[in-house]
C-alpha cells in the first residue's frame, strides 16, 4: 500500500478521489490546497484529512504527491515534493516550458525518485484496442493521419477558465497532451514538428456561467501543425479554441498501407473503434473491445506507477514520456513563431501495452 497526498482540490480532483477506491495498492489519505476551504470541502466529501500544503509535503506518512494544481504551479509543487523525498504524479501538462520540465526530471533522477504525469486516458479500453490492432498489423505500416480538437474554449462552462488563456494553457497545452500522448503510444516518438498558429482575440468574453467577465489571452488559441514520427508517419494536428461549430471531423484517424483506423476521443477512456482493411472489410467495421478501464478511470496512471515502484519495473505514464510531449508542444509553438520546422531533442519509449481481459484493479 502506498499512501497518496493530493495537492490541488479544484474541478478535476473529484474524479481522482472517487476512483482511488478502485485500486488496492494505493490509499488517498490527505488533501491540501492554497485555498483551505477547498481542501476542507473535498476532505468532508470524501472522508479525508485536510491539511496545509507545507504539512502535506513534509508528512512522513505520504509516499506519493498527486499534483492537481493549475499548469503554472506544476513545477513548483513537483520540485518541492521531490525535495521532500516523495514520488510525484502531476496533472498535465508536465510543465509550461522545457527548462522547468528538465529541472523536474533531473531532480527526480538525482534522488532516485519516480515522476509520473497525466494523461492516463491512453491506458483505457478505447486507445488500448487501437494499439492492439496496430501491433497486429491490421492496417499495415502507418503512413499518415489527422488529429482534430475543435471547440470554442471553456469560458461558457468552467468556473475559473482564466488560466486556460495564460502561458501554459490554450488548446495545445490543455488538450494537446491527450492527443499527442495517444499518438506516441500508438506510433512511437516524434522526430520533428512544424506549425502555423493564430488567435481570434486578445480578450475573451465570458458566456454562460461567466457572462459579463473577460479573460486576457496570452497564447495562440488556434494551432495547425504537422508531426513527423521517427517511424516515418506524418500526422496533421489541429487544436483550437476558436471553432463555434464544425461538420464532424474525427478525433484521430490513421492511414496505413493496408487500411485505416479511426480512434476515439483521447480525452476519454472508451469510445467506438473502427477500422477498414482492404480485401477484408467493405466499409468501416467496428472492432471488438476486450480491454478493461472503459469508464472514466482517472487515477489509473497513479495506481499503475505505484505498482511499478513496488515491482521495480517501468511505469507507463512516465516523466520521460510527458517531457517528450512537452518538447513537441513547445516545438509547435516555436515553429509557428519562427516559420521553420523544429527537430525535437527528446525521445521516449512506447509505453508497454495492457493485455486483453484484465480485471478492474489489475495494472500489468
Amino acid at each position: 500500500m502506498m499512501n497518496i497526498g493530493l495537492i490541488g482540490c479544484g474541478n478535476i480532483s473529484s474524479i481522482y478521489l472517487k476512483n482511488s477506491k478502485l485500486f488496492s495498492g494505493i490509499s488517498l489519505k490527505k488533501c491540501a490546497d492554497m485555498k483551505p476551504e477547498a481542501a476542507r470541502g473535498r476532505a468532508e466529501e470524501f472522508g479525508l484529512e485536510a491539511v496545509s500544503v507545507d504539512a502535506l509535503l513534509n508528512d512522513p506518512e505520504i509516499d506519493i504527491i498527486l499534483n492537481l494544481t493549475t499548469p503554472q504551479a506544476h513545477t513548483e509543487i513537483d520540485i518541492r515534493a521531490l525535495s521532500a523525498g516523495k514520488y510525484v504524479y502531476s496533472q498535465k501538462p508536465f510543465a509550461i516550458n522545457r527548462d522547468d520540465g528538465k529541472k523536474v526530471l533531473e531532480l527526480a533522477e538525482s534522488k532516485h525518485l519516480r515522476v509520473g504525469c497525466a494523461p492516463d486516458t491512453f491506458l483505457g479500453g478505447g486507445i488500448q484496442s487501437c494499439r492492439n490492432l496496430l501491433d497486429k498489423g491490421m492496417i499495415g505500416k502507418v503512413v499518415g493521419g489527422t488529429a482534430f480538437m475543435l471547440c470554442h474554449g471553456h469560458e461558457s462552462w468552467h468556473p475559473a477558465p482564466g488560466f486556460y488563456y495564460l502561458n501554459g494553457g490554450g488548446p495545445l497545452f490543455d488538450m494537446g497532451p491527450y492527443y499527442l500522448t495517444a499518438l506516441v503510444n500508438l506510433l512511437g516518438p516524434i522526430r520533428r514538428v512544424s506549425a502555423f498558429n493564430t488567435r481570434s482575440t486578445d480578450l475573451r468574453k465570458g458566456i454562460g456561467v461567466n457572462l459579463g467577465k473577460t479573460f486576457p489571452v496570452e497564447i495562440d488559441t488556434h494551432v495547425t501543425g504537422i508531426l513527423e514520427f521517427v517511424s516515418g508517419a506524418v500526422v496533421t494536428i489541429v487544436m483550437s479554441f476558436d471553432v463555434w461549430k464544425h461538420s464532424g471531423y474525427p478525433n484521430i484517424e490513421l492511414f496505413g498501407s493496408e487500411g485505416s483506423l479511426r480512434i476515439p476521443d483521447p480525452n476519454c477512456f472508451n469510445g467506438e473503434v473502427k477500422f477498414f482493411r482492404y480485401g477484408l472489410t467493405a466499409d468501416w467495421a467496428s472492432a471488438a473491445q476486450n480491454f478493461t478501464y472503459t469508464d472514466n478511470s482517472r487515477i489509473l496512471g497513479v495506481a499503475e506507477m505505484a505498482e511499478a515502484i513496488e515491482q521495480n519495473r517501468p511505469h507507463r505514464c512516465s516523466g520521460k514520456l510527458a517531457f517528450h510531449i512537452l518538447d513537441a508542444m513547445c516545438g509547435l509553438i516555436e515553429s509557428g513563431k519562427a516559420g521553420t520546422s523544429v527537430t525535437l531533442q527528446s525521445t521516449c519509449d512506447r509505453p508497454a501495452a495492457f493485455r486483453e481481459g484484465m480485471k478492474i484493479g489489475e495494472l500489468n
